[in-house]
């Protein structure tokens, strides 16, 4: 690897670390929830509430973080998106109640959201275009690294938590196993805040602002000086342009011209949140004890969920330059419509019963008696079963035993819900995942990209929220199988309509794909 390439790689990495902490921020509430159910006593909807928190003030920051970065450079904004992550981890830890915790949530999505757009953002800006598609991925594959760092820290501090060990008993790490599980992130953010201190401002930011000597000097570093004088020429052609067209607004993105790429981006911003992604990594425990495995079994496999992500990411990564973005996309949205489906089969499959077995095998604490009520009847879908058991025995009740009374009645197969899970994962982040930012840092004319950026990622946060916010709902409602259907047939649609107007984008210059999409 050449020198530049490697300045280029390192300074890539550096930002991405970004998506590090999104995707330990986001993931980490994962292992939380069942816990902070029980304490806080909450509803369904306020489970949704204590996930779906994040995203909702992380689509605020998707609004506001390109406008600003415009305003006052990118490395300002991934600075205050470090911070913000810093204190939010440190007060979600200390939560004395679950409005607390809510706005501590709330506080980390702020920095979740300016991340999540300014640093591919950044990346697309610093990076040549024959590797731009691997570099932008950094930031995906930094989200993954930290969704599985967050499952495996939730799996390491519930063991440590139950393992009698005298330093973990010491830290409390059995009482405070959730706030430990929060406040862990305090050590990324720091060192985040600190590697900033080693990355320059972007080139095109600089060349925006007038100040062409030092967007020559960090394109040098890119890529020699030729390929700098080279650039940033073209740079400024596309700059005089803008300028003569004028002040862009969000009005902008209604112009005509743009109405291909917005269609395209608004379609892909959608479709990677609707097929229920993040369903799965914020409530991976949850999904895997409805199939009765049972409490520190779930934390395990939601370990492997975050492991394949990781995997098929880096596949994703040295495939999306070399195959091309539309090979991949096709690819894994049958894979994600084919898993989901089979998802709703299998839970639409299962059958609950407690025989004077699984009842003796019950935790004492459940008043048999009140068992007898639902004893030796078979339940064909979940949600009678549950209804029977909110009957019975009531709802904090069967909240605080969910776990033992599901895996003692049920009758299914749950290895296939782990393959089931593990192939939508892995479908997911070989093809939409990396693919949706690498394309949204490509597709909209440097006059626009900011504001863009902002608005299909605020589209793409929304149905974020949205989808974690009702999915607990979802499952109490209309049950396992209804929920995984209607995700497979949002991907069935979205597989046909996105791959009927997505053009490849690989191994084209910004400007060349601004001439090829951009209609005037």
């Amino acid at each position: 690897m050449s020198p530049s390439s490697r300045y280029t790689a390192t300074v890539a990495l550096f930002v991405a670390l970004g998506g590090f902490l999104m995707g330990f921020d986001a993931s980490v509430i994962s292992g939380v929830v069942g816990f902070i159910e029980v304490e806080f006593s909450l509803t369904k909807i306020q489970v949704g509430w204590s996930v779906s928190s994040l995203a909702l003030t992380a689509t605020l920051a998707m609004m506001l973080s390109g406008p600003l970065s415009d305003r006052i450079g990118r490395r300002p904004v991934l600075r205050i998106a470090a911070i913000l992550f810093a204190i939010s981890a440190i007060a979600s830890a200390l939560a004395p109640s679950f409005l607390w915790l809510v706005v501590a949530r709330m506080l980390g999505g702020l920095g979740v959201g300016a991340a999540l757009i300014i640093a591919p953002m950044y990346i697309a800006e610093m990076a040549p275009p024959e590797s731009r598609g691997r570099l932008v991925s950094f930031n995906q594959l930094n989200i993954v690294i930290g969704i599985s760092v967050a499952f495996f820290s939730n799996y390491v501090i519930l063991t440590l938590g139950e393992s009698g060990v005298a330093w973990a008993e010491a830290l409390r790490l059995g009482d405070w196993n959730w706030r430990w599980m929060l406040g862990i992130e305090t050590l990324p953010a720091v060192f985040y805040l600190f590697a900033l201190l080693f990355v320059p401002e972007s080139p095109r930011w600089l060349a925006m602002r007038g100040r062409d000597d030092e967007a020559r000097a960090v394109l040098e570093r890119v890529g020699g000086s030729q390929q700098a004088s080279d650039e940033l020429r073209a740079v400024k052609e596309a700059i005089a342009a803008e300028q003569a067209l004028g002040r862009v607004s969000p009005k902008t993105l209604l112009h005509p011209s743009l109405r291909l790429v917005m269609t395209i981006g608004i379609s892909v911003g959608i479709l990677q949140q609707i097929t229920g992604i993040n369903a799965v990594f914020f409530y991976a425990p949850m999904i895997f004890e409805q199939s009765g495995i049972g409490t520190n079994a779930s934390f395990m496999q939601a370990v492997l969920v975050g492991l394949v992500n990781l995997v098929l990411t880096v596949v994703a990564m040295t495939l999306i330059d070399r195959l091309g973005r539309r090979p991949l996309l096709g690819f894994g949205l049958t894979g994600i419509a084919v898993c989901m489906l089979a998802l709703a089969w299998s839970f639409g499959s299962a059958s609950y019963r407690l025989d004077d077995t699984a009842i003796n095998a019950l935790p004492p604490e459940l008043d048999r008696q009140q068992l007898e009520l639902v004893a030796d009847t078979t339940f064909e879908s979940d949600t009678d079963f549950r209804e029977a058991l909110f009957a019975a025995i009531g709802e904090d009740t069967y909240k605080q035993f969910e776990s033992d009374l599901v895996s003692n009645a049920i009758s299914m197969n749950p290895t296939l819900i782990l393959f089931a899970i593990l192939g939508f994962v892995a479908s997911f982040a070989v093809s939409i995942g990396p693919i949706m930012w690498v394309l949204f840092s490509e597709l909209f004319p440097n006059r626009v990209r900011g504001v863009a950026i902002s608005f299909v990622g605020l589209i793409n946060s929304t149905v974020a929220f949205l989808v974690t916010f009702i999915f607990p709902w979802q499952l109490e409602t209309i049950g396992n199988a209804g929920t995984f259907l209607i995700y497979g047939l949002f991907a069935v649609v979205g597989l046909f309509f996105v791959m009927r107007i997505l053009p490849e984008t690989k191994g084209r210059s910004l400007e060349e794909l601004e001439t090829i999409l951009v209609k005037e």
